[in-house]
């Protein structure tokens, strides 16, 4: 079989360069363009938007389908079928676990919970008012402190450790940011509870009373987990693995994951939703907003709607809309002021003739912002939820370049300062 390339005229020369194309099992064609790197030369491609930065065999995401595949399985069917634990199970070894596989990955997950007792001091050096993912970049790094039996990155065993521990001491750190910012002793996670019961146990429990856990509400909250456990090669990802490539411990590469996810842009999308939703503040105000939101030259943005990699439907968003009403009809909050402007903007999204042309969906921020708001957790913690959710893709992705034969991460630049002159 003749291996399709791809050819290069340089302008001015009579030179051909062929350059190697690599199929995948689905998905476009890739150009590799290492071979011009020999002849002085390399690719201008800001944001990487255009450019494979690596081979992975975790997650596919076709855009304009609307299509997430985690390990071939739709999201959808993961969503409605899986759990959480057995998703991150998925994504760490390729394959869906048998239940014996699925309960002693699920009770190795649960026994590493707990955090050392002396990283709850390290709380103590921050001010309450402290942005929670300012504590988590920082205590999530800390945990290569104490755990140096798992930060030998050619041991096998020691990355399958580090990922566990990561795995299920994220919600633990994620529960302490938000007592340490109220003002709330620590829960301690209990082993007689699902993943996502004990993160809720964490939040909202206090050593007064027996804690109270609606199924549907650690439903929604496993289904969120999972709906963020992995997107490819999205910023903080792709951050996780530049750091990872320069053998860093995967503590402190996952930190560094945390660190891009806590961006705007990337992670924060979910609480714009809750400001936007603040910002219009009345039902009579929506038609003022949305006028705005078709006017090209507001700068103001409806936010929660439409997706840059998806250009036809989020997959996800699908799953949440459900998720949405069986929460908000368990909680008794329909009538709230702040979600009947969410159902009339998503009602003006679904029907509006400028939403529908442009394909500017409700995407899963858009419900999953509802939903946190109204199960009680503060926006200010909406990306640590997040974190928690992308551990395990980010630990994935991190075991899987480690695995393999890989370089360090090294882009280039197009240079366009002084040329060489001397000092005066």
């Amino acid at each position: 079989m003749t291996k399709k390339v791809a050819k290069l005229t340089l302008e001015g020369s009579n030179e051909i360069i062929e350059l190697p194309i690599h199929e995948g099992t689905i998905g476009p064609d890739v150009v590799d363009v290492g071979g011009l790197t020999a002849r002085g030369m390399f690719t201008y491609d800001p944001g990487f938007v255009s450019t494979a930065s690596c081979e992975s065999a975790i997650t596919y995401i076709d855009g304009d389908q609307g299509v997430l595949l985690h390990r071939g399985y739709p999201i959808e069917q993961l969503a409605e079928k899986s759990d959480f634990l057995e998703t991150c199970y998925l994504l760490l070894n390729g394959e869906l676990p048998d239940p014996a596989q699925k309960a002693k990955f699920a009770n190795s997950i649960r026994y590493h919970t707990m955090v050392q007792e002396q990283l709850s001091d390290f709380f103590k050096g921050f001010p309450r008012n402290a942005h929670p993912m300012a504590i988590m970049v920082g205590v999530v790094g800390a945990l290569s402190a104490f755990y140096h039996d798992s930060l030998d990155i050619t041991n096998e065993e020691h990355r399958r450790i580090a990922a566990y521990r990561l795995i299920a001491k994220m919600p633990t750190i994620g529960a302490m940011c938000y007592k340490h910012a109220v003002g709330q002793p620590f829960m301690y996670p209990r082993n007689d509870f699902s993943f996502a019961e004990n993160f809720l146990h964490m939040m909202f429990s206090t050593p007064c009373e027996e804690p109270n856990i609606s199924p549907i509400l650690a439903k929604a909250m496993d289904t969120i987990f999972l709906l963020h456990a992995d997107h490819e090669q999205n910023a903080s990802t792709s951050t996780v693995r530049l750091a990872g490539s320069t053998g860093a411990n995967p503590f402190a590469c996952i930190s560094s994951g945390i660190a891009a996810l806590w961006g705007p842009a990337h992670g924060g999308a979910n609480e714009a939703v809750l400001t936007m939703l603040d910002q219009i503040g009345d039902e009579s105000r929506i038609d003022e907003f949305i006028k705005r939101a078709k006017d090209k030259n507001d700068p103001f943005r409806l936010m929660g709607f439409g997706h840059r990699v998806y250009k036809n439907f989020d997959p996800r968003a699908k799953v949440m809309r459900q998720i949405c009403d069986e929460v908000l009809e368990d909680l008794g909050v329909e009538n709230d002021p702040l979600f009947r402007i969410a159902r009339r903007l998503e009602k003006i999204a679904l029907e509006d003739e400028y939403f529908i042309e442009r394909k500017l969906y409700p995407n899963v921020d858009f419900y999953s912002g509802i939903i946190l708001k109204a199960i009680g957790i503060p926006t200010s913690m909406f990306t640590v939820i997040f974190a928690i959710g992308r551990t395990p893709g980010w630990i994935s992705h991190w075991d899987e370049m480690i695995s393999n034969p890989y370089r360090i991460g090294r882009p280039r630049q197009l240079y366009t300062g002084h040329a060489r002159r001397d000092y005066p």
